[in-house]
C-alpha cells in the first residue's frame, strides 16, 4: 500500500490547519539570494473560535517535505476588534526559496489557486 501525501496546510496554532486561504506576496532580491513572503489573512478562522491570541505561536507551513517556520506575526486590529493577521517568512538563500516554493505549489495546487505577477 502506498501511503497518502500529508496534505499542505497552514496553521497559526499547531494542530489546527487554518481554512482561510491568504493573499501571499512575494519579493526576491535581483541576484535571487534572498526573498520576502508576505501572508494576509483576511477574518481566520482563529478569530472566530474561542481561542485565546496568545496560542498564535507563529505560521507553519506543512507539506510533505517538513514543516517551514516564521514567528514573524502580526494581528492587525480596526476600531479594537481583529481584522486580519499578517505574517512574513523571510529566506535567506537560493535554496529556502526554492523549498518555499515547492510549498506554495503544493498548497496552491491543493487550493485551487493561481498565481499572478503583479
Amino acid at each position: 500500500m502506498i501511503p497518502a501525501a500529508a496534505a499542505t496546510s497552514l496553521e497559526f496554532v499547531k494542530g489546527k490547519p487554518e481554512p482561510s486561504v491568504p493573499e501571499v506576496k512575494l519579493t526576491r532580491s535581483r541576484d535571487g539570494s534572498s526573498g520576502v513572503a508576505t501572508f494576509r489573512f483576511p477574518s481566520p478562522s482563529v478569530f472566530q473560535e474561542e481561542a485565546d491570541m496568545s496560542d498564535i505561536t507563529g505560521l507553519y507551513m506543512n507539506d510533505e517535505e517538513g514543516t517551514l517556520t516564521t514567528v514573524e506575526v502580526t494581528a492587525k486590529f480596526v476600531n479594537g476588534k481583529p481584522d486580519a493577521i499578517e505574517a512574513k517568512y523571510v529566506m535567506r538563500s537560493a535554496i529556502e526559496w526554492d523549498r518555499f516554493m515547492r510549498f506554495m505549489e503544493r498548497y496552491a495546487e491543493e487550493q485551487g489557486l493561481g498565481f499572478t505577477k503583479g
